[in-house]
C-alpha cells in the first residue's frame, strides 16, 4: 500500500436514536427548562450501548426538531463505571474531549445535524458509552430534539461538569436529548440492519437500563456468531409511531430517508410497524379495510425505496392486540384487518424475507392474544421474555448474505 493510500475500513453506525420532538411532559425537567430556554449552563450525561466495535468513534447530534440553534459548548465521551447503562459516574480518567473541526464546541443549525471529529477511543462490541454535554447558554427553544423512549437514565446537573468522574445530586430523566448516533471505524466489512418500528421496537415493557428490547437481544445473538459479528443493529423505533399517519414522531414513510436510507452500511431493514395505524383508525369494517389496503401500499413504497438503495427488506407480521383496552374492538374488525395485512406479508411475495413475529408471541390456544408469559400486562406490549422471543424468531443466516 502506498503512503498516500487511505486506511482500509469504513465508518459504520454502532448505535442510533430516532429523533423526534420532545412533548411537553418529556422536556428536560425543572429547573432545566425555564423561560423558553433548556439546559442553560447545564451538563447532560447520557449512556448508549454500542453494537459493533471499532478503534475510533465519532458522535452525531441532531437539531431536527429544535426551534432555535443548538449551541453545544463542550462534549466528552467516557466509559461508564462498571460498564453499566444509565449511571451518572464514569471510570476515572476515561473521559476524552470530543471536537468539531478542531473546536471544543459547535452550533447546530435549526433542522440540521453535526458529526464530530474522529476520536481515537476503542469501543468494544456491546459496550456502554457515556456522552456528556455542557450547554453554556442553553437552547432558546420551546421544542427540542429528543428520544423520550430511551429506557435509559440520563443525568442533568447545573454547571460545567463534562470532565467530572461523577455527578452527585444530579436530576435524572429517562430520555435522550440531542444525541442521535455513534459511529465507529471498522477495519472489517461492517454492515447494519435497521429495525424500523413503533413502541414494540422502541421497547415499551422492557427493563429500564436493562437493554433487553428485541433489537438488543438480536444484537447479542449476532455478536455470538463469527459470521454475523460485524453486523450492527440500529434501533429506529418510536413509541406511538405510525406507518402512514400522524402518530408520535414523523410517520415511517416520512422518516425513512433520514432514519434508514441515509445511514452508512445499511444492508437490511426490518419493517415491524402498523398496529398503531390499525388501532387509531375507526373500527368500522370499511375503515379497517381501507387502512389495511393503505398499509400494504405503504409497505410497497418502503420496499421500492429501500431496494433502490440496495437494502433488503424483512417484513415482520403485526403481533396480537386482543384484549387491549386501547385497540381491541368487540366486533373484531381490527383483528380481521390485522390478519389481512399479515396474510399479505407472509404470502405476498414482495419482502426479501418474512419474520413471523405474530406466530412467535401469540397464544396458540387464543391466537388473537399474546401468550401470557410474553404479555407486559396491557395485552399489546411485550415483556422482556416476549422481546427475547422476537429476537429468537429472526434467522441469523439472513445476515450472512449481503444483498
Amino acid at each position: 500500500m502506498s503512503p498516500s493510500a487511505p486506511p482500509v475500513g469504513r465508518w459504520a453506525h454502532t448505535w442510533v436514536s430516532a429523533p423526534q420532538a420532545a412533548e411537553p411532559d418529556n422536556m428536560p425537567p425543572a429547573p432545566f427548562t425555564r423561560d423558553g430556554v433548556v439546559l442553560a449552563d447545564a451538563t447532560l450525561r447520557q449512556t448508549a450501548r454500542a453494537t459493533i466495535g471499532g478503534d475510533r468513534l465519532r458522535l452525531r447530534f441532531s437539531n431536527a426538531f429544535g426551534g432555535a440553534v443548538l449551541p453545544l459548548t463542550a462534549v466528552t465521551v467516557a466509559r461508564p463505571v462498571d460498564g453499566r447503562a444509565g449511571v451518572g459516574a464514569v471510570e476515572p480518567g476515561s473521559a476524552r474531549p470530543v471536537t468539531f473541526h478542531g473546536r471544543a464546541g459547535v452550533v447546530v443549525p435549526i433542522g440540521a445535524q453535526v458529526v464530530s471529529d474522529p476520536l481515537d477511543f476503542p469501543v468494544e462490541p456491546e459496550a456502554n458509552l457515556t456522552v456528556t454535554v455542557h450547554l453554556a447558554d442553553g437552547q432558546a427553544s420551546g421544542t427540542v430534539t429528543s428520544h423520550p423512549g430511551s429506557r435509559t437514565t440520563s443525568h442533568l446537573l447545573a454547571g460545567d461538569h463534562v470532565a467530572a468522574d461523577d455527578l452527585p445530586g444530579a436530576t435524572t430523566a429517562d430520555h435522550w436529548y440531542f444525541l442521535s448516533g455513534i459511529e465507529v471505524w471498522s477495519g472489517r466489512e461492517a454492515s447494519a440492519v435497521v429495525t424500523l418500528g413503533d413502541s414494540l421496537t422502541d421497547g415499551r415493557g422492557s427493563t429500564t437500563n436493562g437493554n433487553d428490547r428485541w433489537p438488543d437481544r438480536l444484537s447479542a445473538r449476532l455478536r455470538a456468531h463469527p459470521a454475523t459479528a460485524d453486523v450492527a443493529v440500529l434501533n429506529q423505533g418510536i413509541g406511538g409511531n405510525q406507518v402512514l399517519g400522524e402518530g408520535l414522531g414523523p410517520s415511517a414513510l416520512a422518516r425513512l430517508d433520514r432514519d434508514v436510507l441515509a445511514l452508512a452500511g445499511v444492508a437490511w431493514l426490518v419493517l415491524f410497524e402498523g398496529v398503531n395505524d390499525l388501532g387509531t383508525a375507526d373500527s368500522t369494517p370499511d375503515a379497517q379495510k381501507r387502512v389495511a389496503d393503505d398499509l400494504v401500499a405503504a409497505y410497497e413504497q418502503v420496499l421500492t425505496r429501500a431496494h433502490a438503495r440496495g437494502a433488503a427488506v424483512c417484513g415482520a407480521t403485526i403481533t396480537p392486540l386482543g384484549g387491549s383496552a386501547q385497540y381491541d374492538d368487540p366486533d373484531g374488525h381490527r383483528e380481521a384487518a390485522r390478519q389481512a395485512v399479515n396474510e399479505w406479508i407472509r404470502k405476498g411475495g414482495r419482502f426479501d424475507a418474512v419474520l413471523d413475529f405474530d406466530a412467535a408471541v401469540r397464544d396458540p390456544d387464543e391466537p388473537r392474544r399474546l401468550l401470557p408469559a410474553y404479555d407486559e400486562g396491557d395485552h399489546l406490549h411485550l415483556s422482556p421474555a416476549g422481546y427475547q422471543a422476537l429476537a429468537d424468531a429472526v434467522p441469523l443466516e439472513l445476515f450472512t448474505r449481503r444483498p
